[in-house]
């Protein structure tokens, strides 16, 4: 099993973990929706000491859907250590960060649905079938009232995913609610692992943006 170091900023929290034959050996976290560009280096200096001084595989970053400052503070920081490193940087979505982090158990009999609110009234879902990380498709940007036909059982990840699966089982859906809210390193190297041993297609590390960033005028 390789040994990965994994990055996350994509959401209101930032995370680093070293993982090497499926063990965390080291991790690191900060709660809060801004300033990941400032935590993310020393956060992922300490893991690296902490985790000791073995050579790495691969680096394993979330490239989205999520902030846009977050994303790339995290999508930089990786490119730098790799590239001094001479390793693979491994593109790994939100949803698929998060869905790695369901337990086996439930996802083996739940199709899995990611559920990222875009603060802006509307959700970014991203659907995964039961018993699998392939997800059915790209991230796609849904009002409440407009989402698509469930399965007949669903898991329901993300920081939306309580108003979701409750909307869900109002309309007779078994709709589980997950406590994966928010993306973990650790889920993020393990979706590294399985795309560095080809069992996952790939991705590029480059931002995942499914809507254009908002923008201000100017007051």
């Amino acid at each position: 099993m390789p040994r990965i170091l994994a990055l996350d900023a994509a959401l209101a929290c930032c995370s680093v973990a070293l993982v090497a034959d499926g063990v965390v050996l080291a991790s690191e976290s900060a709660a809060g929706d801004r300033g990941h560009a400032a935590l993310l280096p020393p956060m992922a200096a300490a893991v690296l000491r902490a985790g000791g001084a073995q050579a790495l595989d691969a680096i394993a970053a979330v490239v989205g859907p999520g902030g846009f400052t977050g994303i790339r503070a995290a999508l930089a920081l990786a490119e730098g250590l790799a590239l001094g490193a001479g390793i693979p940087v491994i593109g790994v979505t939100t949803g698929e960060a998060l869905t790695a982090a369901v337990p086996a158990e439930v996802r083996a009999v739940r199709a899995v649905w990611t559920v990222i609110d875009n603060r802006r009234g509307r959700v970014l879902l991203q659907r995964f079938p039961a018993g699998s990380l392939v997800a059915a498709g790209p991230p796609e940007v849904f009002a409440e009232a407009e989402l698509p036909d469930p399965p007949p059982q669903v898991a329901v990840a993300g920081d939306a995913a309580a108003p979701i699966a409750a909307w869900l089982a109002a309309r007779g859906c078994d709709a589980m609610l997950c406590d994966q809210r928010l993306p973990e390193a650790a889920a993020v190297a393990a979706v590294g692992a399985l795309r560095l041993a080809g069992t996952l297609p790939p991705l590029s590390a480059r931002p995942l943006y499914v809507e254009p960033p908002a923008v201000r005028r100017p007051a």
